[in-house]
């Protein structure tokens, strides 16, 4: 084996294993599921509840474009994403720490100030992330490599939602025990990814502003990435909509905890099973993945309406199956828009076209707090008919993309 291919086979292992364990601790701190269910525990109230997810997400997305012209001034990149999945573990042990001092509203400031801290750390990983993936993972690879850690960290999450739902430890115990080692899973990622093998990269000096310029002035010039914008954003509907699955099924025996349990072990078998699969396929073609797991979810979330009129949602296997195929789907859309957009880009543009995608589809996402509103005025099962409208026709333009 030559020398290049030991050093690329090196740095596949670091990326799965760095991957691995920050995709592992993504699932022991998912704020639609464990984080709710800490904030209501410690009695702080509905509208803290309500900011998880959009600060989680946009947090995490609108920094980027501002984010992206320091990364360039930065030859040896990687530095960037251990920096910030060392500053995610601290914030996450911040969590725990709050979880375990206070209660109330000031549990939930304090959760939340520190969940903002977290995003836009993360921020600063997503934008580095896919920089430094284009220097370090040769082309055909980049999709195996990220499917593999997603299926491994999401058999790990599938053991602690079946911890959950048996009952093998006190619950409220495990829950922090899970944030306690999500906090040591991104600090331990971080000091991987020091090793990483990476080659400089030329450095770019400019000003935000003329950045912000250059930036959208890749957007307007470039088609085929402004209709990948449009796809991401349609189908960010199978990121949406498990939350309103939940409060389609209108489901009064089971306890938040009991769901805490079946919901994870439904999203993290799903994600297990489907990674490596959704990785390989991405490798030959990611806008046919893009095209299928919309499709698939616009079946599925059908599925769930019709379910809603004919009282399935009685079964307690129902939901489950539901929750699995669509998250089946959302994996096949979070890891082939993430192969798509690092092809579709080049070295130079790449940082560049990260950074438009993920701030246009935080504004998307925030928009989609929208919902909620929709919902009491017009009922949940008018959002899920709204998402079902999206998944399909991300997946229809998808069949459109070229494949980079």
């Amino acid at each position: 084996m030559s020398v290049n291919n030991k050093k690329l086979e090196y740095n596949r292992k670091i990326h799965i294993l760095s991957l691995s364990a920050t995709k592992f601790g993504d699932g022991l701190v998912d704020p639609k599921l464990v984080l709710a269910w800490l904030l209501n525990s410690l009695g702080a109230g509905l509208f803290w509840v309500g900011l998880l997810v959009p600060v989680r997400e946009a947090g995490a997305l609108l920094p980027q474009l501002f984010t992206a012209n320091y990364l360039r001034r930065v030859r040896i990149r990687k530095w960037w994403w251990v920096i910030g999945s060392l500053v995610q573990g601290v914030a996450v042990l911040a969590i725990a720490l709050v979880g375990l001092n206070f209660t109330g509203n000031l549990a939930g400031l304090l959760i939340i100030f520190s969940l903002s801290v977290f995003a836009i750390a993360r921020s600063i990983c997503s934008v580095s992330y896919k920089d430094v993936m284009g220097k370090t993972v040769e082309k055909p690879k980049r999709g195996l490599v990220t499917g593999t850690a997603s299926s491994v960290a999401a058999f790990g999450v599938l053991l602690f939602g079946l911890l959950l739902m048996f009952g093998v430890i006190e619950q409220r115990l495990l829950v922090f025990l899970a944030l306690f080692l999500a906090s040591f899973l991104w600090l331990i990622a971080g000091w991987q990814f020091s090793s990483l093998r990476e080659e400089e990269s030329e450095i770019s000096v400019s000003n935000d502003e003329s950045v912000i310029k250059m930036y959208f002035g890749y957007l307007t010039k470039d088609a085929e990435l402004q209709k990948f914008l449009v796809v991401r954003a349609l189908l960010t509907a199978t990121a949406v909509a498990p939350p309103f699955l939940i409060l389609l099924a209108e489901s009064e025996t089971a306890s938040l905890l009991s769901q805490l349990g079946g919901l994870v072990v439904a999203s993290s078998f799903a994600t297990f099973l489907s990674g490596r699969i959704w990785g390989s396929l991405s490798d030959r073609s990611s806008s046919m993945v893009l095209a299928l797991s919309g499709l698939a979810s616009t079946v599925f979330l059908i599925i769930a309406l019709g379910g809603a009129s004919a009282g399935w949602y009685n079964s307690s296997w129902f939901l489950p199956v539901i929750l699995f195929g669509v998250m089946v789907s959302y994996q096949g859309v979070r890891i082939a828009r993430s192969v798509h957009l690092v092809n579709l880009a080049n070295e130079k543009t790449r940082a560049a076209y990260t950074a438009i995608s993920n701030t246009i589809i935080g504004v998307v996402l925030l928009a989609t707090g929208l919902f909620g509103l929709l919902a009491e005025v017009s009922g949940v099962q008018m959002v899920v008919w709204f998402l079902v409208g999206m998944s399909l026709l991300g997946g229809l333009i998808s069949f459109s993309l070229e494949n980079p």
